[in-house]
C-alpha cells in the first residue's frame, strides 16, 4: 500500500471502540499486572485499598511472532503490531453498587469496556493486606460479580420506570417493558444477565446496547499466584477458580504479577530463558492479550513492504473493502480488488515474488472475507 496512506492512517487511527477492563478487589495485583502489560511502570501500585482512583488506560501491542517471520523476509524499516486497549479500574469492594469505596464511579468505568479481566488473588502473603481479611478466591469472585449484578439492577430499574411512563402511549415501549421486567426478576435472583434465557430477543439486544449490562460481559479470570505455584502449574486456590470458571464457561489464565513485572526489564531472549526455567512456554500477560483479542472478536491481516510490516486490526468476518478502510477510507470507497497471499505461503515460499511465480497470489473481490494472517495489497481508484 502506498506509504502516504500508511502515514495518514497513523493520524486517522481506526477506532475499534473495544477494550479490556481489569477489575478485582483491592490488592489482588491489578495495577502490578497493568504495569507489566504497558511496560511503562506508570500505574501506581501500593499496598493499600483504592490506590487507583482514576482508571489508568493504555494501548498494548499484541505479541505476534508472524510479524517477526515476515520482517526476516521483507527487511522493513519498522514493524507495527495490532493493539488492544486495557483499562486498570480501581479496586471494588462490598457495596460498590451503592457507592462504597467510590464504587459507582468505578462501575461506570467498567461499562466502557467489552471484556473484563477479573484478577483474583491466589496466593498467601502476610505482608500484603487483604481487604476481606484472608485469601478466599470464590468469596472474592462472588463479591465482585454480585456488585456487577446490583449495578445492572439499578440501571434496569431506572429504565423500567421510564418504560412504564412511555408504554401508555407506545406499543413499542410496552413490548420493551415486558422483556425488561422479565430480566429484572432474573437479576433479583442474583443471576447475571449472561444467563438470561431471552437474550436473542431484539428488545433485549436493544436494552443491552443502551445500558451495557456489566454482568453480560465476557470474563477472563486472571489467577495471580506466587512464583512456586506458577512453576507447579497452580495451587488449591487456582483449582477453585478453575472450577468456578468452568461452571460459567469462562477462561482462566495463570500468572504471577510480580514475575510479569520483572520480565519487563529483560530482553526477549532473557525473558524466554527465564520462563523456560519455570517450565512456562508463554508469559501470563501474552496469554491474556491473545485471549482478550479473541474474546473481542478481533483478528489481524498484514501488509508487508520496505516501509513497514504491519498488522491491521479488524473484526472477524470482515469483508475486503471494510478491511481496506482500516488503512484509509479511500481504499474502501474506490475498492477494485485485493491481492491476497496466505501467511503460510508467503513464509514458506520466501516472499511476494516467489508466491506470484507459484500462483499463490489471489485476486479477491468485494465479497471476500478476510482471513486471519492474510497478507494483502489493495487496488483502488478514487
Amino acid at each position: 500500500c502506498p506509504s502516504k496512506y500508511i502515514k495518514k492512517s497513523i493520524k486517522k487511527r481506526y477506532k475499534m471502540g473495544l477494550g479490556v477492563g481489569i477489575v478485582g478487589l483491592p490488592n489482588v495485583g491489578k495495577s502490578t499486572t497493568f504495569n507489566a502489560l504497558t511496560k511503562a511502570q506508570n500505574a501506581e501500585a501500593q499496598n493499600y485499598p483504592f490506590c487507583t482512583i482514576e482508571p489508568n488506560k493504555a494501548i498494548v501491542p499484541v505479541p505476534d511472532k508472524r510479524l517477526t517471520a515476515l520482517a526476516k523476509i521483507v527487511n522493513p524499516d519498522k514493524i507495527q503490531h495490532s493493539t488492544i486497549d486495557f483499562v486498570d479500574i480501581a479496586g471494588l469492594v462490598r457495596g460498590a453498587s451503592k457507592g462504597e469505596g467510590l464504587g459507582n464511579q468505578f462501575l461506570s468505568n467498567i461499562r466502557e469496556v467489552e471484556v473484563i479481566l477479573h484478577m483474583v488473588r491466589c496466593f498467601e502473603d502476610g505482608n500484603i493486606v487483604h481487604v476481606e481479611g484472608d485469601v478466599n478466591p470464590l468469596r472474592d469472585i462472588e463479591i465482585i460479580e454480585t456488585e456487577l449484578i446490583y449495578a445492572d439492577i439499578t440501571q434496569l430499574e431506572k429504565k423500567i420506570d421510564r418504560l412504564k411512563k412511555q408504554s401508555k402511549a407506545s406499543k413499542e415501549a410496552a413490548a420493551s417493558l415486558v422483556i425488561a421486567e422479565e430480566l429484572f426478576k432474573h437479576l433479583e435472583e442474583l443471576q447475571p444477565v449472561k444467563t438470561f434465557e431471552n437474550k436473542e430477543n431484539e428488545v433485549f439486544i436493544a436494552l443491552d446496547k443502551e445500558l451495557r449490562f456489566l454482568s453480560n460481559k465476557d470474563v477472563i479470570y486472571g489467577a495471580n499466584v506466587d512464583e512456586d505455584s506458577l512453576a507447579d502449574g497452580g495451587n488449591k486456590f487456582v483449582d477453585l477458580v478453575k472450577e468456578h470458571a468452568a461452571s460459567v464457561n469462562a477462561d482462566v489464565i495463570l500468572l504471577c504479577a510480580k514475575i510479569e513485572e520483572e520480565l519487563v526489564g529483560l530482553s526477549d531472549e532473557e525473558a524466554n530463558e527465564f520462563l523456560a526455567d519455570l517450565g512456562v512456554q508463554e508469559s501470563g500477560l501474552e496469554q491474556i492479550i491473545h485471549k482478550a483479542f479473541d474474546k473481542l472478536g478481533l483478528q489481524s491481516y498484514f501488509t508487508a513492504g520496505k516501509v513497514e510490516v504491519r498488522a491491521w486490526t479488524i473484526r472477524k468476518n470482515t469483508k475486503a473493502p471494510q478491511a481496506a478502510a482500516v488503512i484509509h477510507n479511500d481504499f474502501e470507497k474506490g475498492f477494485i480488488k485485493a491481492e491476497v497471499i496466505a501467511y503460510e505461503d508467503f513464509v514458506n515460499l520466501g516472499g511476494e515474488a516467489k508466491c506470484k511465480e507459484a500462483g499463490k497470489l489471489r485476486l479477491e473481490g468485494k465479497d471476500y472475507i478476510v482471513q486471519d494472517g492474510d497478507i494483502m495489497h489493495f487496488r483502488f481508484n478514487v
